[in-house]
Protein backbone atom coordinates (compact mmCIF):
# COMPACT_ATOMS: atom_id res chain seq x y z
CA UNK A 1 0.00 0.00 0.00
CA UNK A 2 0.64 3.87 -0.28
CA UNK A 3 1.34 5.12 3.18
CA UNK A 4 1.94 8.64 4.58
CA UNK A 5 2.91 9.54 7.79
CA UNK A 6 2.25 12.74 9.35
CA UNK A 7 5.31 13.01 11.83
CA UNK A 8 8.74 11.97 12.16
CA UNK A 9 8.83 11.89 16.31
CA UNK A 10 8.76 8.69 18.19
CA UNK A 11 5.83 7.16 17.25
CA UNK A 12 5.51 8.34 13.45
CA UNK A 13 9.28 7.14 12.75
CA UNK A 14 8.86 3.99 13.93
CA UNK A 15 5.91 3.41 12.66
CA UNK A 16 7.19 4.54 8.94
CA UNK A 17 10.18 2.12 9.17
CA UNK A 18 8.08 -0.72 10.19
CA UNK A 19 5.32 -0.30 7.47
CA UNK A 20 8.12 0.26 5.42
CA UNK A 21 9.99 -3.22 5.96
CA UNK A 22 6.23 -4.75 5.70
CA UNK A 23 7.06 -3.93 1.85
CA UNK A 24 4.34 -0.56 2.19
CA UNK A 25 5.75 2.06 0.11
CA UNK A 26 6.19 5.19 2.56
CA UNK A 27 6.17 8.76 2.70
CA UNK A 28 7.34 10.59 5.87
CA UNK A 29 6.25 14.53 6.27
CA UNK A 30 7.47 16.79 9.07
CA UNK A 31 7.57 20.45 8.91
CA UNK A 32 10.55 20.58 9.92
CA UNK A 33 12.77 20.66 7.00
CA UNK A 34 16.47 20.17 9.08
CA UNK A 35 14.88 17.01 10.09
CA UNK A 36 14.00 15.13 7.17
CA UNK A 37 17.18 16.51 5.30
CA UNK A 38 18.83 14.28 7.88
CA UNK A 39 16.60 11.51 7.78
CA UNK A 40 16.97 11.62 4.28
CA UNK A 41 20.77 10.95 4.73
CA UNK A 42 19.21 8.21 7.30
CA UNK A 43 20.50 10.52 10.52
CA UNK A 44 18.23 9.04 12.98
CA UNK A 45 17.40 11.45 15.80
CA UNK A 46 15.65 9.21 18.39
CA UNK A 47 17.79 6.96 20.06
CA UNK A 48 15.35 3.65 19.68
CA UNK A 49 17.61 0.03 19.61
CA UNK A 50 16.84 -1.24 16.39
CA UNK A 51 15.80 1.85 14.52
CA UNK A 52 18.82 3.11 13.22
CA UNK A 53 18.62 -0.37 10.84
CA UNK A 54 15.34 -0.50 9.67
CA UNK A 55 15.33 3.51 8.53
CA UNK A 56 18.67 2.40 6.67
CA UNK A 57 17.41 -0.25 4.79
CA UNK A 58 13.78 1.98 4.10
CA UNK A 59 16.55 4.25 2.28
CA UNK A 60 18.16 2.03 0.67
CA UNK A 61 15.58 0.06 -1.05
CA UNK A 62 13.10 3.30 -1.98
CA UNK A 63 10.63 2.14 0.83
CA UNK A 64 10.43 4.54 3.14
CA UNK A 65 11.44 8.46 1.74
CA UNK A 66 10.74 11.41 3.77
CA UNK A 67 9.13 15.10 2.62
CA UNK A 68 8.09 18.42 4.06
CA UNK A 69 5.57 19.40 1.44
CA UNK A 70 1.87 18.64 2.92
CA UNK A 71 0.86 18.58 -0.73
CA UNK A 72 3.18 16.11 -2.04
CA UNK A 73 2.52 13.82 1.59
CA UNK A 74 -1.37 13.88 0.83
CA UNK A 75 -1.26 12.89 -2.99
CA UNK A 76 1.07 9.74 -2.18
CA UNK A 77 -1.02 7.99 0.26
CA UNK A 78 -4.01 6.01 0.05
CA UNK A 79 -4.21 5.31 3.99
CA UNK A 80 -2.72 8.76 5.80
CA UNK A 81 -1.82 8.34 9.24
CA UNK A 82 -1.71 10.99 11.76
CA UNK A 83 1.32 10.81 14.46
CA UNK A 84 1.72 14.20 15.75
CA UNK A 85 2.51 15.07 19.42
CA UNK A 86 -0.46 15.84 21.95
CA UNK A 87 1.77 17.69 24.69
CA UNK A 88 -0.42 18.73 27.82
CA UNK A 89 -2.36 21.87 28.49
CA UNK A 90 -2.08 23.75 31.73
CA UNK A 91 -4.81 22.15 32.95
CA UNK A 92 -3.66 18.77 32.28
CA UNK A 93 -5.78 18.15 28.98
CA UNK A 94 -4.29 17.27 25.69
CA UNK A 95 -3.50 20.02 23.36
CA UNK A 96 -5.16 18.42 19.94
CA UNK A 97 -4.12 21.32 18.24
CA UNK A 98 -1.03 19.69 15.82
CA UNK A 99 -3.69 17.29 15.30
CA UNK A 100 -5.99 19.70 14.00
CA UNK A 101 -3.79 21.49 11.92
CA UNK A 102 -2.48 18.32 9.83
CA UNK A 103 -6.01 17.25 9.16
CA UNK A 104 -6.66 20.86 7.70
CA UNK A 105 -3.96 20.32 5.58
CA UNK A 106 -5.17 17.30 4.75
CA UNK A 107 -8.43 18.37 3.42
CA UNK A 108 -6.71 21.26 1.61
CA UNK A 109 -5.04 18.73 -0.80
CA UNK A 110 -7.03 15.47 -0.59
CA UNK A 111 -8.42 14.54 -4.10
CA UNK A 112 -9.56 11.16 -3.93
CA UNK A 113 -10.83 8.59 -1.50
CA UNK A 114 -8.81 8.13 1.59
CA UNK A 115 -8.73 6.31 4.48
CA UNK A 116 -7.28 9.25 7.76
CA UNK A 117 -5.88 7.30 10.45
CA UNK A 118 -5.18 8.69 13.75
CA UNK A 119 -2.22 6.94 15.54
CA UNK A 120 -1.45 10.16 17.78
CA UNK A 121 -2.79 9.96 21.44
CA UNK A 122 -6.10 11.71 21.62
CA UNK A 123 -8.90 12.11 24.13
CA UNK A 124 -12.51 10.77 23.09
CA UNK A 125 -13.99 12.77 20.10
CA UNK A 126 -10.71 13.66 18.35
CA UNK A 127 -11.53 11.57 15.10
CA UNK A 128 -15.07 13.48 14.89
CA UNK A 129 -12.85 16.64 15.61
CA UNK A 130 -10.47 15.57 12.28
CA UNK A 131 -13.53 14.75 10.45
CA UNK A 132 -15.32 18.34 10.84
CA UNK A 133 -11.92 20.04 10.09
CA UNK A 134 -11.05 17.54 6.80
CA UNK A 135 -14.72 18.30 5.92
CA UNK A 136 -14.53 21.99 6.11
CA UNK A 137 -12.02 22.45 4.01
CA UNK A 138 -13.26 20.34 1.75
CA UNK A 139 -15.92 22.44 1.49
CA UNK A 140 -14.07 25.58 1.38
CA UNK A 141 -12.76 24.45 -1.77
CA UNK A 142 -16.38 22.80 -3.16
CA UNK A 143 -15.24 19.56 -4.03
CA UNK A 144 -16.56 15.89 -2.56
CA UNK A 145 -14.12 13.46 -1.46
CA UNK A 146 -15.12 9.74 0.55
CA UNK A 147 -12.54 9.59 3.40
CA UNK A 148 -13.21 7.65 6.66
CA UNK A 149 -11.26 8.42 9.85
CA UNK A 150 -10.43 5.56 11.75
CA UNK A 151 -8.45 5.36 15.40
CA UNK A 152 -5.72 2.61 15.67
CA UNK A 153 -3.89 3.96 18.70
CA UNK A 154 -0.13 3.17 19.48
CA UNK A 155 0.93 0.85 22.29
CA UNK A 156 4.62 1.19 22.31
CA UNK A 157 7.23 1.11 24.72
CA UNK A 158 10.31 2.89 24.42
CA UNK A 159 13.09 0.93 24.36
CA UNK A 160 11.23 -1.91 22.96
CA UNK A 161 9.11 -0.32 20.59
CA UNK A 162 9.75 -2.21 16.94
CA UNK A 163 9.35 -5.51 18.87
CA UNK A 164 6.05 -4.14 19.90
CA UNK A 165 5.34 -2.83 16.69
CA UNK A 166 6.24 -6.33 14.65
CA UNK A 167 5.06 -8.00 17.33
CA UNK A 168 1.83 -6.29 18.82
CA UNK A 169 -0.37 -7.57 21.37
CA UNK A 170 -3.11 -5.78 20.05
CA UNK A 171 -4.68 -3.80 16.84
CA UNK A 172 -7.11 -1.91 18.06
CA UNK A 173 -9.16 -0.27 15.00
CA UNK A 174 -12.15 2.25 15.87
CA UNK A 175 -14.13 2.32 12.61
CA UNK A 176 -18.02 2.26 12.21
CA UNK A 177 -17.09 1.20 8.36
CA UNK A 178 -16.09 -2.26 7.71
CA UNK A 179 -14.61 -1.18 4.38
CA UNK A 180 -12.12 0.50 6.39
CA UNK A 181 -11.79 -2.46 8.58
CA UNK A 182 -10.82 -4.38 6.05
CA UNK A 183 -8.24 -1.88 4.69
CA UNK A 184 -6.75 -1.75 7.90
CA UNK A 185 -6.57 -5.34 8.11
CA UNK A 186 -4.92 -5.68 5.15
CA UNK A 187 -2.19 -2.82 6.13
CA UNK A 188 -1.54 -4.86 9.49
CA UNK A 189 -1.12 -8.30 7.58
CA UNK A 190 2.11 -8.44 8.10
CA UNK A 191 2.08 -8.34 11.40
CA UNK A 192 -1.20 -10.50 12.56
CA UNK A 193 -0.11 -13.93 11.20
CA UNK A 194 0.12 -15.82 14.07
CA UNK A 195 -2.97 -15.36 15.45
CA UNK A 196 -6.02 -12.31 15.45
CA UNK A 197 -4.94 -9.68 17.17
CA UNK A 198 -7.10 -7.20 15.62
CA UNK A 199 -9.73 -6.14 17.53
CA UNK A 200 -12.35 -3.97 15.51
CA UNK A 201 -14.43 -1.33 17.79
CA UNK A 202 -16.70 1.91 17.73
CA UNK A 203 -14.19 4.66 17.00
CA UNK A 204 -14.47 6.64 20.57
CA UNK A 205 -13.99 3.22 22.24
CA UNK A 206 -11.14 2.72 20.73
CA UNK A 207 -9.77 6.27 21.46
CA UNK A 208 -10.50 5.41 25.01
CA UNK A 209 -8.43 2.46 25.35
CA UNK A 210 -5.29 3.65 24.68
CA UNK A 211 -5.67 6.14 27.69
CA UNK A 212 -7.39 3.41 29.87
CA UNK A 213 -4.45 0.78 29.03
CA UNK A 214 -1.60 3.77 30.22
CA UNK A 215 -3.88 4.62 33.36
CA UNK A 216 -4.19 1.41 34.52
CA UNK A 217 0.16 0.51 34.56
CA UNK A 218 -0.21 3.67 36.11
CA UNK A 219 -2.16 2.67 38.73
CA UNK A 220 -0.45 -0.42 39.27
CA UNK A 221 3.15 1.43 39.68
CA UNK A 222 1.38 4.39 42.00
CA UNK A 223 -0.33 1.45 43.96
CA UNK A 224 3.37 -0.26 44.73
CA UNK A 225 4.77 2.25 45.72
CA UNK A 226 2.06 3.46 48.36
CA UNK A 227 2.50 -0.11 49.24
CA UNK A 228 5.71 0.53 49.76
CA UNK A 229 5.90 3.92 51.62
CA UNK A 230 3.51 1.48 54.06
CA UNK A 231 6.30 -1.26 54.65
CA UNK A 232 8.72 1.27 54.94
CA UNK A 233 6.39 2.76 58.24
CA UNK A 234 5.66 -1.02 59.59
CA UNK A 235 8.96 -2.36 58.61
CA UNK A 236 7.97 -4.91 56.37
CA UNK A 237 10.07 -6.00 53.00
CA UNK A 238 8.13 -4.49 49.79
CA UNK A 239 10.12 -7.22 47.69
CA UNK A 240 8.56 -9.93 49.58
CA UNK A 241 5.35 -8.35 49.52
CA UNK A 242 5.48 -7.78 45.29
CA UNK A 243 6.37 -12.06 45.22
CA UNK A 244 3.46 -12.71 47.23
CA UNK A 245 0.65 -10.63 45.40
CA UNK A 246 2.26 -11.11 42.18
CA UNK A 247 1.80 -15.25 42.64
CA UNK A 248 -1.84 -14.41 42.72
CA UNK A 249 -2.51 -14.89 38.45
CA UNK A 250 -5.47 -11.91 39.11
CA UNK A 251 -2.63 -10.06 39.83
CA UNK A 252 0.37 -11.20 38.22
CA UNK A 253 4.24 -9.50 38.10
CA UNK A 254 3.82 -7.15 35.80
CA UNK A 255 4.64 -3.72 36.56
CA UNK A 256 4.64 -4.17 40.41
CA UNK A 257 7.74 -3.21 40.98
CA UNK A 258 8.13 -0.29 43.38
CA UNK A 259 10.35 2.63 43.02
CA UNK A 260 10.98 6.35 42.23
CA UNK A 261 8.08 6.91 40.47
CA UNK A 262 6.92 6.57 36.82
CA UNK A 263 8.26 9.46 33.37
CA UNK A 264 8.26 9.42 30.19
CA UNK A 265 6.11 10.69 27.26
CA UNK A 266 3.26 9.16 28.00
CA UNK A 267 1.85 7.51 31.51
CA UNK A 268 2.21 11.08 33.09
CA UNK A 269 0.25 12.90 30.34
CA UNK A 270 -2.65 10.16 29.75
CA UNK A 271 -3.09 9.93 32.99
CA UNK A 272 -3.89 13.98 33.67
CA UNK A 273 -5.28 13.68 30.08
CA UNK A 274 -8.17 10.79 30.82
CA UNK A 275 -8.17 12.88 34.38
CA UNK A 276 -9.46 15.92 32.71
CA UNK A 277 -11.42 14.16 29.77
CA UNK A 278 -13.87 12.63 32.95
CA UNK A 279 -13.72 16.16 33.88
CA UNK A 280 -15.01 17.25 31.08
CA UNK A 281 -17.88 15.54 30.41
CA UNK A 282 -19.12 16.05 34.36
CA UNK A 283 -17.00 12.46 35.80
CA UNK A 284 -14.24 13.31 38.72
CA UNK A 285 -12.03 11.30 38.46
CA UNK A 286 -10.87 10.62 42.47
CA UNK A 287 -8.80 7.66 41.63
CA UNK A 288 -6.68 9.09 38.24
CA UNK A 289 -6.03 12.15 40.83
CA UNK A 290 -4.42 9.60 43.60
CA UNK A 291 -2.09 8.25 40.93
CA UNK A 292 -0.88 11.31 39.74
CA UNK A 293 -0.44 12.53 43.29
CA UNK A 294 1.17 9.40 44.49
CA UNK A 295 3.69 9.20 41.62
CA UNK A 296 4.68 13.41 41.83
CA UNK A 297 4.71 12.72 45.79
CA UNK A 298 7.37 9.30 44.81
CA UNK A 299 9.74 11.62 42.73
CA UNK A 300 10.57 13.21 45.76
CA UNK A 301 11.76 9.96 47.74
CA UNK A 302 15.43 10.24 46.42
CA UNK A 303 15.81 13.33 47.67
CA UNK A 304 14.05 12.87 50.65
CA UNK A 305 16.34 10.06 51.90
CA UNK A 306 19.63 12.10 51.12
CA UNK A 307 18.22 14.65 53.21
CA UNK A 308 17.17 12.76 55.99
CA UNK A 309 20.91 11.09 56.40
CA UNK A 310 22.90 14.04 56.00
CA UNK A 311 20.32 16.28 58.53
CA UNK A 312 19.33 18.63 55.46
CA UNK A 313 22.99 19.99 55.74
CA UNK A 314 23.33 18.97 51.44
CA UNK A 315 24.78 22.50 50.89
CA UNK A 316 28.16 21.61 48.76
CA UNK A 317 27.69 18.16 49.12
CA UNK A 318 28.60 15.98 45.98
CA UNK A 319 25.98 13.54 44.77
CA UNK A 320 26.79 10.67 42.44
CA UNK A 321 23.45 10.05 39.79
CA UNK A 322 23.80 6.84 37.98
CA UNK A 323 20.70 6.92 34.95
CA UNK A 324 18.83 10.25 34.04
CA UNK A 325 16.39 8.56 31.36
CA UNK A 326 12.52 8.19 32.78
CA UNK A 327 13.78 4.41 31.67
CA UNK A 328 16.61 2.03 30.58
CA UNK A 329 16.90 1.90 26.57
CA UNK A 330 15.83 5.42 25.94
CA UNK A 331 17.51 8.55 25.82
CA UNK A 332 13.65 10.22 26.86
CA UNK A 333 14.15 12.39 29.95
CA UNK A 334 10.61 13.97 30.05
CA UNK A 335 8.81 13.36 33.53
CA UNK A 336 12.39 11.29 34.46
CA UNK A 337 12.96 10.92 38.17
CA UNK A 338 16.47 11.94 38.13
CA UNK A 339 15.04 15.67 36.89
CA UNK A 340 13.00 16.48 40.01
CA UNK A 341 16.20 15.29 41.70
CA UNK A 342 18.40 17.28 39.93
CA UNK A 343 15.99 20.48 40.42
CA UNK A 344 16.05 19.81 44.31
CA UNK A 345 19.88 18.84 44.95
CA UNK A 346 20.68 22.51 42.73
CA UNK A 347 18.39 24.12 44.93
CA UNK A 348 20.04 22.88 48.58
CA UNK A 349 23.38 23.69 46.96
CA UNK A 350 24.81 20.24 46.11
CA UNK A 351 26.49 19.57 43.38
CA UNK A 352 25.69 16.15 40.92
CA UNK A 353 28.22 14.28 38.57
CA UNK A 354 25.90 12.36 36.68
CA UNK A 355 26.11 9.27 33.97
CA UNK A 356 23.53 7.45 31.83
CA UNK A 357 24.80 5.28 28.98
CA UNK A 358 22.49 7.25 26.56
CA UNK A 359 20.86 10.37 28.09
CA UNK A 360 23.79 12.56 28.31
CA UNK A 361 23.17 14.73 25.48
CA UNK A 362 19.44 14.90 26.58
CA UNK A 363 20.47 16.51 29.77
CA UNK A 364 23.09 18.49 28.80
CA UNK A 365 20.20 19.92 26.14
CA UNK A 366 17.79 20.36 29.38
CA UNK A 367 20.66 21.86 31.61
CA UNK A 368 22.80 23.75 29.92
CA UNK A 369 26.68 24.44 31.32
CA UNK A 370 26.56 24.80 35.18
CA UNK A 371 29.24 24.42 37.55
CA UNK A 372 26.86 21.93 39.89
CA UNK A 373 26.47 19.85 37.21
CA UNK A 374 29.72 17.76 35.74
CA UNK A 375 28.30 14.92 32.87
CA UNK A 376 30.61 11.92 33.36
CA UNK A 377 32.24 9.79 30.59
CA UNK A 378 31.60 6.16 32.53
CA UNK A 379 29.42 5.16 35.44
CA UNK A 380 33.01 5.34 37.52
CA UNK A 381 33.61 8.67 36.48
CA UNK A 382 30.66 9.68 38.39
CA UNK A 383 31.34 8.56 41.86
CA UNK A 384 34.75 9.98 42.16
CA UNK A 385 34.77 11.77 45.48
CA UNK A 386 31.00 12.10 46.08
CA UNK A 387 29.53 11.82 48.90
CA UNK A 388 26.54 9.72 47.71
CA UNK A 389 24.97 7.62 44.58
CA UNK A 390 22.05 7.43 44.15
CA UNK A 391 20.37 5.20 41.52
CA UNK A 392 17.43 6.91 39.25
CA UNK A 393 17.41 4.18 36.33
CA UNK A 394 17.69 0.38 36.14
CA UNK A 395 20.25 0.07 33.20
CA UNK A 396 21.50 -3.28 32.92
CA UNK A 397 25.43 -2.21 33.35
CA UNK A 398 24.01 -0.72 37.44
CA UNK A 399 23.49 -4.19 38.50
CA UNK A 400 26.54 -6.00 39.29
CA UNK A 401 29.17 -3.33 39.53
CA UNK A 402 32.51 -3.48 41.42
CA UNK A 403 31.45 -3.03 45.15
CA UNK A 404 35.06 -2.40 46.79
CA UNK A 405 35.80 -0.02 43.71
CA UNK A 406 32.71 1.81 44.52
CA UNK A 407 33.46 2.01 48.12
CA UNK A 408 36.64 2.55 47.46
CA UNK A 409 35.70 6.10 45.14
CA UNK A 410 32.92 7.47 47.31
CA UNK A 411 33.21 9.81 50.22
CA UNK A 412 31.28 7.90 52.30
CA UNK A 413 29.67 4.07 51.84
CA UNK A 414 26.11 5.31 50.91
CA UNK A 415 23.79 4.49 47.82
CA UNK A 416 20.18 5.60 47.74
CA UNK A 417 18.66 2.71 45.14
CA UNK A 418 15.48 4.23 43.85
CA UNK A 419 15.25 0.93 41.74
CA UNK A 420 15.77 -1.71 44.10
CA UNK A 421 18.58 -2.86 42.45
CA UNK A 422 21.18 -5.09 44.95
CA UNK A 423 20.02 -7.39 48.17
CA UNK A 424 20.11 -5.90 51.39
CA UNK A 425 22.17 -8.29 53.23
CA UNK A 426 24.96 -7.90 50.86
CA UNK A 427 25.25 -4.10 50.90
CA UNK A 428 25.43 -5.04 54.77
CA UNK A 429 28.33 -7.16 54.33
CA UNK A 430 29.72 -4.93 51.55
CA UNK A 431 29.43 -2.31 54.21
CA UNK A 432 27.59 0.42 52.95
CA UNK A 433 25.00 2.50 54.42
CA UNK A 434 22.05 1.45 51.90
CA UNK A 435 18.36 2.75 51.24
CA UNK A 436 15.92 0.53 48.91
CA UNK A 437 12.53 1.59 48.32
CA UNK A 438 9.94 -0.02 50.85
CA UNK A 439 12.34 -2.21 52.43
CA UNK A 440 14.29 -1.49 55.75
CA UNK A 441 17.42 0.73 55.78
CA UNK A 442 20.81 -1.16 55.98
CA UNK A 443 23.60 -0.23 58.02
CA UNK A 444 26.84 -1.40 57.42
CA UNK A 445 27.94 -3.99 59.48
CA UNK A 446 30.14 -3.68 62.68
CA UNK A 447 32.48 -6.42 63.55
CA UNK A 448 32.78 -6.53 67.23
CA UNK A 449 35.90 -6.71 68.71
CA UNK A 450 37.90 -9.60 69.85
CA UNK A 451 38.47 -9.18 73.56
CA UNK A 452 41.21 -11.34 75.20
CA UNK A 453 40.15 -12.80 78.75
CA UNK A 454 43.32 -12.52 81.61
CA UNK A 455 43.31 -16.18 82.72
Amino acid sequence: MKITVFGSGYVGLVSSACLSQAGHDVLCMDIDQARVADLSKGVNPIYEPGLDELLKSGLADGSLTFTHCTKDAVEHGDVLFIAVGTPPEEDGSADVRHVINVARGIGRYLSRESIIVNKSTVPVGTAEQVQSAISEELAFRDIRVNFDVVSNPEFLKEGAAIEDFMKPDRIVIGTHQESSAEIMRRLYSAFNRNHDRVMVMATRSAELTKYAANAMLATKISFMNEMAGIAERVGADIEQVRQGIGSDPRIGYHFIYPGCGYGGSCFPKDVKALAATAQQYGQRSSLLNAVEAINQHQKQWMFQRLSEHFDGELAGKTIALWGLAFKPRTDDMREAPALDLMASLFAAGAKVQAYDPQAMDECQRIWGERDDLLLSGTKEMALKNADALVICTEWKNFWSPNFAQLKHLLNEALIVDGRNLYDPASMAEEGFHYYSVGRPIVEPQRIAPVLSVAS
